[in-house]
Protein backbone atom coordinates (compact mmCIF):
# COMPACT_ATOMS: atom_id res chain seq x y z
CA UNK A 1 0.00 0.00 0.00
CA UNK A 2 2.37 2.42 0.91
CA UNK A 3 4.41 1.75 -2.21
CA UNK A 4 1.76 2.32 -4.64
CA UNK A 5 1.13 6.10 -2.45
CA UNK A 6 4.74 7.00 -2.98
CA UNK A 7 4.86 5.50 -7.19
CA UNK A 8 1.25 7.68 -7.61
CA UNK A 9 3.38 10.60 -5.30
CA UNK A 10 5.98 10.34 -7.65
CA UNK A 11 3.80 10.68 -11.07
CA UNK A 12 2.45 14.17 -9.80
CA UNK A 13 -1.12 12.69 -9.00
CA UNK A 14 -3.90 13.49 -6.69
CA UNK A 15 -3.89 11.47 -3.42
CA UNK A 16 -7.02 10.03 -1.60
CA UNK A 17 -6.41 7.01 0.42
CA UNK A 18 -8.01 5.61 3.40
CA UNK A 19 -6.19 3.08 6.05
CA UNK A 20 -8.26 1.22 8.27
CA UNK A 21 -10.93 3.35 7.98
CA UNK A 22 -9.04 6.57 8.65
CA UNK A 23 -8.10 8.74 6.16
CA UNK A 24 -4.35 8.94 5.88
CA UNK A 25 -2.93 12.68 5.61
CA UNK A 26 0.18 13.73 4.22
CA UNK A 27 2.36 16.01 6.55
CA UNK A 28 0.95 19.46 6.98
CA UNK A 29 3.77 20.98 4.58
CA UNK A 30 4.03 18.90 1.81
CA UNK A 31 -0.48 18.40 1.75
CA UNK A 32 -1.92 20.27 -1.34
CA UNK A 33 -4.76 22.51 -0.98
CA UNK A 34 -6.43 25.44 -2.87
CA UNK A 35 -3.54 27.54 -2.97
CA UNK A 36 -1.33 24.97 -3.64
CA UNK A 37 -2.22 22.52 -5.99
CA UNK A 38 -0.73 18.59 -6.31
CA UNK A 39 0.96 19.10 -9.54
CA UNK A 40 3.05 21.99 -7.77
CA UNK A 41 6.15 21.47 -6.11
CA UNK A 42 6.72 23.74 -3.49
CA UNK A 43 10.75 23.51 -3.41
CA UNK A 44 10.94 24.28 -6.83
CA UNK A 45 8.82 27.14 -6.90
CA UNK A 46 10.58 28.98 -4.01
CA UNK A 47 14.17 27.93 -5.99
CA UNK A 48 12.43 29.57 -8.85
CA UNK A 49 11.31 32.82 -7.41
CA UNK A 50 14.86 32.85 -5.59
CA UNK A 51 16.53 32.45 -9.23
CA UNK A 52 14.69 34.67 -10.70
CA UNK A 53 15.28 37.37 -8.00
CA UNK A 54 19.11 36.40 -8.43
CA UNK A 55 18.68 37.13 -11.86
CA UNK A 56 16.81 40.79 -11.68
CA UNK A 57 19.98 41.44 -9.42
CA UNK A 58 22.21 41.13 -11.68
CA UNK A 59 20.31 44.06 -13.95
CA UNK A 60 19.07 45.93 -10.89
CA UNK A 61 21.36 46.69 -9.24
CA UNK A 62 24.35 44.57 -10.96
CA UNK A 63 24.58 46.12 -14.16
CA UNK A 64 23.25 49.57 -13.56
CA UNK A 65 26.31 49.97 -11.33
CA UNK A 66 28.89 47.91 -13.59
CA UNK A 67 27.66 50.50 -16.09
CA UNK A 68 27.43 53.40 -13.82
CA UNK A 69 31.55 53.33 -12.85
CA UNK A 70 32.51 52.36 -15.93
CA UNK A 71 31.76 54.94 -18.19
CA UNK A 72 33.05 58.86 -17.90
CA UNK A 73 31.62 60.97 -15.20
CA UNK A 74 29.33 62.82 -17.28
CA UNK A 75 27.45 59.91 -18.43
CA UNK A 76 27.03 58.23 -14.93
CA UNK A 77 23.46 58.98 -14.81
CA UNK A 78 22.56 58.66 -18.15
CA UNK A 79 24.38 54.96 -18.47
CA UNK A 80 22.42 53.85 -15.24
CA UNK A 81 19.10 55.37 -16.22
CA UNK A 82 19.23 53.28 -19.27
CA UNK A 83 19.24 50.05 -17.47
CA UNK A 84 16.35 50.95 -14.99
CA UNK A 85 14.42 52.01 -17.89
CA UNK A 86 15.28 49.01 -20.05
CA UNK A 87 14.45 46.90 -16.82
CA UNK A 88 11.09 48.76 -16.38
CA UNK A 89 9.96 49.05 -19.96
CA UNK A 90 10.73 45.16 -20.44
CA UNK A 91 8.80 43.99 -17.30
CA UNK A 92 5.48 45.57 -18.23
CA UNK A 93 5.57 44.69 -21.92
CA UNK A 94 6.49 40.72 -21.14
CA UNK A 95 3.11 40.79 -18.77
CA UNK A 96 1.10 42.78 -21.44
CA UNK A 97 2.05 40.54 -24.74
CA UNK A 98 5.79 39.78 -24.52
CA UNK A 99 5.65 36.66 -22.64
CA UNK A 100 2.78 34.96 -24.44
CA UNK A 101 4.83 35.60 -27.51
CA UNK A 102 7.67 34.08 -26.49
CA UNK A 103 6.36 30.91 -24.50
CA UNK A 104 2.22 30.59 -25.65
CA UNK A 105 0.43 28.97 -28.36
CA UNK A 106 2.11 29.08 -31.27
CA UNK A 107 1.04 31.05 -34.74
CA UNK A 108 4.03 30.17 -36.90
CA UNK A 109 6.82 27.94 -36.32
CA UNK A 110 8.98 31.02 -34.90
CA UNK A 111 6.34 32.81 -33.28
CA UNK A 112 3.60 32.26 -30.82
CA UNK A 113 0.38 34.44 -30.39
CA UNK A 114 0.40 38.14 -28.40
CA UNK A 115 -1.64 38.06 -25.61
CA UNK A 116 -1.74 39.17 -21.86
CA UNK A 117 0.00 37.37 -18.64
CA UNK A 118 -2.30 38.78 -16.29
CA UNK A 119 -5.03 37.23 -16.05
CA UNK A 120 -5.61 35.55 -12.61
CA UNK A 121 -6.83 32.31 -13.61
CA UNK A 122 -4.05 32.02 -16.33
CA UNK A 123 -1.53 32.86 -13.52
CA UNK A 124 -2.32 30.05 -11.58
CA UNK A 125 -2.22 27.63 -13.65
CA UNK A 126 0.46 24.98 -14.34
CA UNK A 127 3.58 26.64 -16.33
CA UNK A 128 4.72 24.93 -19.96
CA UNK A 129 7.53 23.45 -18.08
CA UNK A 130 8.27 22.32 -14.72
CA UNK A 131 5.89 22.24 -11.46
CA UNK A 132 5.83 25.53 -10.97
CA UNK A 133 2.23 28.39 -11.50
CA UNK A 134 2.50 30.40 -14.30
CA UNK A 135 3.31 33.51 -12.22
CA UNK A 136 6.50 31.89 -11.68
CA UNK A 137 7.10 31.55 -15.09
CA UNK A 138 6.64 34.79 -16.27
CA UNK A 139 8.42 36.49 -13.72
CA UNK A 140 11.43 33.96 -14.07
CA UNK A 141 11.30 34.58 -18.10
CA UNK A 142 10.83 38.30 -17.50
CA UNK A 143 13.66 39.18 -15.52
CA UNK A 144 16.07 37.25 -18.28
CA UNK A 145 14.19 38.97 -21.22
CA UNK A 146 14.56 42.57 -19.04
CA UNK A 147 19.05 41.59 -18.77
CA UNK A 148 19.02 41.18 -22.44
CA UNK A 149 18.01 44.67 -23.32
CA UNK A 150 20.42 45.69 -21.14
CA UNK A 151 22.96 44.28 -22.22
CA UNK A 152 22.64 45.62 -25.64
CA UNK A 153 22.43 49.06 -23.99
CA UNK A 154 26.09 48.55 -23.38
CA UNK A 155 27.24 48.88 -26.60
CA UNK A 156 24.91 52.21 -26.84
CA UNK A 157 26.56 54.10 -23.97
CA UNK A 158 27.32 57.33 -24.37
CA UNK A 159 25.52 58.79 -26.86
CA UNK A 160 22.37 57.55 -27.87
CA UNK A 161 18.98 59.74 -27.75
CA UNK A 162 17.23 58.57 -24.71
CA UNK A 163 13.98 59.03 -26.48
CA UNK A 164 15.13 56.71 -28.79
CA UNK A 165 16.20 54.29 -26.28
CA UNK A 166 12.58 54.42 -24.88
CA UNK A 167 11.23 53.38 -28.45
CA UNK A 168 14.24 51.00 -29.22
CA UNK A 169 13.13 48.71 -25.67
CA UNK A 170 9.49 47.24 -26.63
CA UNK A 171 10.26 47.20 -30.46
CA UNK A 172 13.64 44.89 -30.12
CA UNK A 173 11.26 42.72 -27.26
CA UNK A 174 8.24 41.77 -29.69
CA UNK A 175 9.97 41.74 -33.07
CA UNK A 176 13.17 40.05 -32.16
CA UNK A 177 13.50 38.85 -28.33
CA UNK A 178 9.65 36.87 -28.72
CA UNK A 179 11.25 35.01 -31.70
CA UNK A 180 14.47 33.90 -30.86
CA UNK A 181 13.19 32.80 -27.66
CA UNK A 182 10.27 31.21 -28.96
CA UNK A 183 11.96 29.22 -31.61
CA UNK A 184 15.00 28.21 -29.31
CA UNK A 185 13.07 28.06 -26.04
CA UNK A 186 9.72 26.86 -26.58
CA UNK A 187 9.23 23.32 -27.18
CA UNK A 188 6.84 24.02 -30.26
CA UNK A 189 9.48 25.86 -31.69
CA UNK A 190 11.62 25.10 -34.78
CA UNK A 191 14.95 24.66 -33.51
CA UNK A 192 13.73 23.25 -30.22
CA UNK A 193 12.31 20.83 -31.95
CA UNK A 194 15.41 20.17 -33.96
CA UNK A 195 17.10 19.57 -30.53
CA UNK A 196 19.05 22.53 -30.50
CA UNK A 197 21.56 23.06 -26.97
CA UNK A 198 21.28 25.97 -25.22
CA UNK A 199 20.58 25.58 -21.55
CA UNK A 200 20.61 28.69 -20.44
CA UNK A 201 20.55 31.21 -22.77
CA UNK A 202 23.63 31.53 -24.85
CA UNK A 203 22.01 31.69 -27.69
CA UNK A 204 18.73 33.49 -26.74
CA UNK A 205 20.50 36.16 -24.67
CA UNK A 206 24.09 36.75 -25.12
CA UNK A 207 24.40 35.61 -28.94
CA UNK A 208 21.04 37.98 -29.66
CA UNK A 209 22.44 41.28 -27.56
CA UNK A 210 26.25 40.87 -28.89
CA UNK A 211 24.44 41.04 -32.66
CA UNK A 212 21.64 43.50 -31.48
CA UNK A 213 24.09 45.43 -29.43
CA UNK A 214 26.97 45.69 -32.22
CA UNK A 215 24.10 46.89 -35.43
CA UNK A 216 22.55 48.96 -33.15
CA UNK A 217 25.91 50.94 -32.44
CA UNK A 218 26.29 51.30 -36.35
CA UNK A 219 23.25 52.59 -36.78
CA UNK A 220 23.42 55.11 -33.95
CA UNK A 221 26.81 56.22 -34.78
CA UNK A 222 29.81 56.67 -32.54
CA UNK A 223 31.09 59.04 -29.27
CA UNK A 224 32.65 62.08 -30.30
CA UNK A 225 36.04 61.41 -30.89
CA UNK A 226 37.12 62.71 -27.23
CA UNK A 227 35.01 60.48 -25.22
CA UNK A 228 36.23 57.60 -28.16
CA UNK A 229 40.20 57.67 -27.70
CA UNK A 230 39.43 58.51 -23.80
CA UNK A 231 36.81 57.15 -21.80
CA UNK A 232 37.82 56.24 -18.10
CA UNK A 233 36.23 54.60 -15.23
CA UNK A 234 35.00 56.99 -13.02
CA UNK A 235 34.16 54.79 -10.44
CA UNK A 236 36.58 51.08 -10.78
CA UNK A 237 35.30 50.23 -7.21
CA UNK A 238 31.78 50.97 -8.25
CA UNK A 239 32.33 49.23 -11.56
CA UNK A 240 33.69 45.76 -9.52
CA UNK A 241 30.58 45.95 -7.36
CA UNK A 242 27.93 45.68 -10.43
CA UNK A 243 30.82 42.74 -11.51
CA UNK A 244 30.67 40.70 -8.61
CA UNK A 245 26.48 40.71 -8.22
CA UNK A 246 26.85 39.96 -11.91
CA UNK A 247 28.91 37.03 -11.10
CA UNK A 248 26.83 35.56 -8.10
CA UNK A 249 23.46 36.85 -9.76
CA UNK A 250 24.71 34.13 -12.15
CA UNK A 251 24.01 31.15 -9.86
CA UNK A 252 20.02 32.19 -10.16
CA UNK A 253 20.62 32.70 -13.87
CA UNK A 254 22.13 28.63 -14.59
CA UNK A 255 20.28 27.35 -11.58
CA UNK A 256 17.08 27.97 -12.24
CA UNK A 257 16.75 26.47 -15.59
CA UNK A 258 16.26 22.85 -15.12
CA UNK A 259 13.00 24.50 -13.33
CA UNK A 260 13.44 22.53 -10.82
CA UNK A 261 15.57 21.57 -7.69
CA UNK A 262 17.52 18.61 -8.53
CA UNK A 263 21.27 17.44 -9.23
CA UNK A 264 21.27 19.16 -12.46
CA UNK A 265 20.54 22.22 -11.00
CA UNK A 266 23.80 21.46 -8.48
CA UNK A 267 25.95 20.96 -11.62
CA UNK A 268 25.05 24.36 -13.28
CA UNK A 269 25.98 26.29 -10.43
CA UNK A 270 29.20 24.74 -10.10
CA UNK A 271 30.39 24.79 -13.57
CA UNK A 272 29.22 28.31 -13.70
CA UNK A 273 31.74 29.16 -11.34
CA UNK A 274 34.50 27.06 -12.44
CA UNK A 275 34.00 28.62 -15.73
CA UNK A 276 34.28 31.76 -14.65
CA UNK A 277 36.88 31.65 -12.36
CA UNK A 278 38.95 29.96 -15.19
CA UNK A 279 38.39 33.00 -17.69
CA UNK A 280 39.20 35.31 -16.15
CA UNK A 281 42.37 33.83 -14.79
CA UNK A 282 43.41 32.61 -18.10
CA UNK A 283 42.81 36.46 -19.33
CA UNK A 284 44.17 38.03 -16.70
CA UNK A 285 47.70 36.27 -17.76
CA UNK A 286 47.64 37.21 -21.26
CA UNK A 287 47.19 40.93 -20.10
CA UNK A 288 50.68 40.04 -17.82
CA UNK A 289 52.03 38.50 -20.42
CA UNK A 290 51.57 40.73 -23.21
CA UNK A 291 51.20 44.17 -21.18
CA UNK A 292 53.14 43.27 -18.48
CA UNK A 293 49.85 45.01 -15.92
CA UNK A 294 47.05 43.14 -14.62
CA UNK A 295 44.07 44.90 -15.44
CA UNK A 296 41.11 45.30 -13.87
CA UNK A 297 39.11 45.93 -16.42
CA UNK A 298 40.59 43.33 -18.76
CA UNK A 299 39.63 40.74 -15.49
CA UNK A 300 35.60 42.09 -15.06
CA UNK A 301 36.04 41.32 -19.05
CA UNK A 302 37.01 37.80 -18.81
CA UNK A 303 34.77 37.54 -16.14
CA UNK A 304 31.77 38.20 -18.31
CA UNK A 305 33.11 35.85 -21.00
CA UNK A 306 33.16 32.93 -18.70
CA UNK A 307 30.15 33.31 -17.41
CA UNK A 308 28.64 34.11 -20.98
CA UNK A 309 30.75 31.19 -22.61
CA UNK A 310 29.66 28.37 -20.13
CA UNK A 311 25.97 29.68 -20.23
CA UNK A 312 24.83 26.56 -23.07
CA UNK A 313 26.31 24.26 -21.08
CA UNK A 314 26.16 24.69 -17.96
CA UNK A 315 24.01 21.85 -16.87
CA UNK A 316 25.42 19.20 -19.87
CA UNK A 317 28.89 19.48 -19.45
CA UNK A 318 31.30 18.10 -17.04
CA UNK A 319 33.43 19.78 -14.82
CA UNK A 320 36.72 19.06 -16.83
CA UNK A 321 34.60 20.16 -19.98
CA UNK A 322 33.64 24.00 -18.00
CA UNK A 323 37.48 24.37 -17.19
CA UNK A 324 38.32 23.90 -21.12
CA UNK A 325 35.31 26.00 -21.96
CA UNK A 326 37.36 28.75 -19.49
CA UNK A 327 40.57 28.54 -21.00
CA UNK A 328 39.04 29.46 -24.61
CA UNK A 329 36.38 31.67 -23.24
CA UNK A 330 39.49 33.96 -21.54
CA UNK A 331 41.22 33.78 -24.65
CA UNK A 332 39.52 33.44 -28.23
CA UNK A 333 37.30 37.00 -26.93
CA UNK A 334 40.84 38.55 -25.78
CA UNK A 335 42.52 37.70 -29.14
CA UNK A 336 39.19 38.60 -30.90
CA UNK A 337 39.34 42.66 -29.13
CA UNK A 338 42.92 43.12 -28.79
CA UNK A 339 44.50 42.21 -31.94
CA UNK A 340 41.86 41.21 -34.33
CA UNK A 341 39.52 44.33 -33.71
CA UNK A 342 42.40 46.65 -33.41
CA UNK A 343 43.82 45.58 -36.86
CA UNK A 344 40.07 45.73 -38.63
CA UNK A 345 38.85 48.22 -40.06
CA UNK A 346 35.43 47.12 -40.63
CA UNK A 347 35.24 46.44 -36.91
CA UNK A 348 36.41 50.06 -35.72
CA UNK A 349 34.21 51.78 -37.96
CA UNK A 350 31.56 50.34 -35.15
CA UNK A 351 31.97 51.88 -31.42
CA UNK A 352 30.99 49.41 -29.37
CA UNK A 353 31.24 51.11 -26.31
CA UNK A 354 31.40 48.02 -23.88
CA UNK A 355 32.03 45.38 -26.38
CA UNK A 356 29.47 43.51 -26.31
CA UNK A 357 30.62 41.68 -29.50
CA UNK A 358 33.24 40.22 -28.06
CA UNK A 359 32.06 39.79 -24.81
CA UNK A 360 28.88 38.16 -25.69
CA UNK A 361 27.76 37.48 -29.64
CA UNK A 362 31.50 36.05 -29.92
CA UNK A 363 31.65 34.22 -26.14
CA UNK A 364 27.92 33.18 -26.75
CA UNK A 365 28.93 31.27 -30.20
CA UNK A 366 31.83 29.89 -28.86
CA UNK A 367 29.66 28.19 -26.12
CA UNK A 368 26.99 27.34 -28.62
CA UNK A 369 29.94 25.48 -30.56
CA UNK A 370 31.59 24.13 -27.57
CA UNK A 371 28.45 23.13 -26.21
CA UNK A 372 27.85 21.02 -29.30
CA UNK A 373 31.04 19.22 -28.39
CA UNK A 374 31.21 18.76 -25.01
CA UNK A 375 27.57 18.08 -24.35
CA UNK A 376 27.29 14.79 -22.06
CA UNK A 377 24.17 12.85 -23.25
CA UNK A 378 22.80 11.45 -19.92
CA UNK A 379 23.19 14.90 -18.67
CA UNK A 380 21.36 15.97 -21.90
CA UNK A 381 18.32 13.17 -20.62
CA UNK A 382 18.62 15.18 -17.26
CA UNK A 383 17.71 18.18 -18.72
CA UNK A 384 15.67 17.60 -21.65
CA UNK A 385 14.20 14.03 -21.05
CA UNK A 386 15.82 11.99 -23.80
CA UNK A 387 18.90 12.00 -25.41
CA UNK A 388 17.85 10.88 -28.74
CA UNK A 389 18.85 14.00 -30.64
CA UNK A 390 21.20 15.67 -27.86
CA UNK A 391 24.56 14.08 -28.15
CA UNK A 392 27.89 16.58 -28.62
CA UNK A 393 30.38 15.37 -30.93
CA UNK A 394 32.78 13.72 -28.93
CA UNK A 395 30.48 11.21 -27.06
CA UNK A 396 29.29 10.56 -30.85
CA UNK A 397 33.00 9.54 -31.22
CA UNK A 398 33.32 7.12 -28.05
CA UNK A 399 29.77 6.00 -27.87
CA UNK A 400 29.85 5.20 -31.43
CA UNK A 401 27.22 7.62 -32.79
CA UNK A 402 29.23 9.48 -34.79
CA UNK A 403 26.29 10.97 -37.39
CA UNK A 404 24.08 11.85 -34.00
CA UNK A 405 27.07 13.77 -32.98
CA UNK A 406 27.61 15.73 -36.33
CA UNK A 407 24.21 16.08 -36.67
CA UNK A 408 24.05 17.99 -33.35
CA UNK A 409 26.86 20.29 -34.32
CA UNK A 410 24.89 21.34 -37.17
CA UNK A 411 21.82 22.39 -35.46
CA UNK A 412 24.17 24.48 -33.12
CA UNK A 413 25.70 26.16 -36.02
CA UNK A 414 21.77 26.95 -37.43
CA UNK A 415 21.06 28.10 -34.69
CA UNK A 416 23.78 30.85 -34.52
CA UNK A 417 23.06 31.58 -38.16
CA UNK A 418 19.65 31.83 -37.68
CA UNK A 419 19.96 34.43 -34.04
CA UNK A 420 22.85 36.49 -35.82
CA UNK A 421 20.63 36.99 -39.44
CA UNK A 422 17.47 38.04 -37.76
CA UNK A 423 19.01 39.97 -35.15
CA UNK A 424 21.21 41.89 -37.62
CA UNK A 425 17.85 42.32 -40.01
CA UNK A 426 16.01 43.69 -37.21
CA UNK A 427 17.76 45.34 -35.62
CA UNK A 428 18.32 47.70 -38.52
CA UNK A 429 14.81 47.75 -39.11
CA UNK A 430 13.86 48.72 -35.79
CA UNK A 431 16.68 51.42 -35.57
CA UNK A 432 15.62 52.91 -39.62
CA UNK A 433 12.11 52.73 -37.68
CA UNK A 434 12.40 54.78 -34.59
CA UNK A 435 15.13 57.16 -36.92
CA UNK A 436 11.89 58.47 -38.67
CA UNK A 437 10.32 59.64 -34.94
CA UNK A 438 13.13 60.71 -33.10
CA UNK A 439 17.19 60.96 -33.74
CA UNK A 440 18.94 58.05 -32.62
CA UNK A 441 22.17 59.65 -31.41
CA UNK A 442 22.21 62.85 -29.16
CA UNK A 443 23.47 66.05 -30.59
CA UNK A 444 27.20 66.93 -30.61
CA UNK A 445 26.31 69.73 -28.22
CA UNK A 446 24.86 67.16 -26.06
CA UNK A 447 27.19 64.77 -25.58
CA UNK A 448 29.92 67.60 -24.95
CA UNK A 449 27.78 68.55 -21.95
CA UNK A 450 26.64 64.45 -20.63
CA UNK A 451 24.34 64.31 -18.10
CA UNK A 452 23.36 67.40 -17.44
CA UNK A 453 22.05 67.97 -21.38
CA UNK A 454 20.25 64.76 -21.10
CA UNK A 455 18.27 64.31 -18.00
CA UNK A 456 19.30 67.77 -15.94
CA UNK A 457 21.38 65.33 -13.62
CA UNK A 458 24.50 64.87 -12.47
CA UNK A 459 25.92 61.78 -10.83
CA UNK A 460 28.52 63.45 -8.71
CA UNK A 461 27.52 67.17 -8.63
CA UNK A 462 29.14 67.91 -5.09
CA UNK A 463 32.61 67.38 -6.90
CA UNK A 464 31.68 68.92 -10.23
CA UNK A 465 34.32 71.22 -11.46
CA UNK A 466 32.44 74.09 -10.91
CA UNK A 467 32.80 73.71 -7.18
CA UNK A 468 33.03 77.48 -6.48
CA UNK A 469 28.96 77.76 -7.39
CA UNK A 470 28.02 75.23 -3.83
CA UNK A 471 26.89 78.14 -1.82
CA UNK A 472 28.50 76.40 1.78
CA UNK A 473 31.85 78.02 1.59
CA UNK A 474 34.50 77.83 4.58
CA UNK A 475 36.00 80.65 5.73
CA UNK A 476 39.11 81.45 7.68
CA UNK A 477 38.20 81.76 11.36
CA UNK A 478 37.16 85.18 12.57
CA UNK A 479 37.98 86.12 15.89
CA UNK A 480 35.03 84.96 18.12
CA UNK A 481 36.63 83.82 20.94
CA UNK A 482 38.53 80.34 21.96
CA UNK A 483 37.93 77.95 19.71
CA UNK A 484 34.92 79.27 17.69
CA UNK A 485 34.79 79.20 14.13
CA UNK A 486 31.88 81.43 12.00
CA UNK A 487 30.71 79.10 8.67
CA UNK A 488 29.47 81.97 6.18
Amino acid sequence: MILALLDTLAKGKKVDVKMSGSPFSLPENLASDEASPYWMNKGDNAWQLTAATLVGLQSIPGLLILYGGSVKKKWAVNSAFMVLYAFACVIFCWAVWGYRMSFGEKMIPIWGKPNVALDGHYLIQKAFLGKLPNATMVYFQGVFAAITLILIAGALLGRMNFYAWMLFVPLWLTFSYTVTAFSIWYPSGFLAKMGIIDYSGGYVIHLSSGVAGFTAAYWVGPRLTQDRQRFPPNNILLMLAGAGLLWMGWSGFNGGDPYTVNTDASLAVLNTHICTATSLLTWLALDLVFFRKPSIIGAVQGMITGLVCITPAAGVVQGWAAILMGLCSGSIPWFTMMVVHKRSELLQMVDDTMAVLHTHAIAGTLGGILSGLFAVPKLNRFFYGTSLHYVGLFYGFTDGRVGAGLRQMGVQLLGILFVVVLNIVSTSIICRLVQQIVPLRMSEEDMEIGDEAAHGEEAYAIWDDEEAKVDCKYELPKSKGAGQVELT
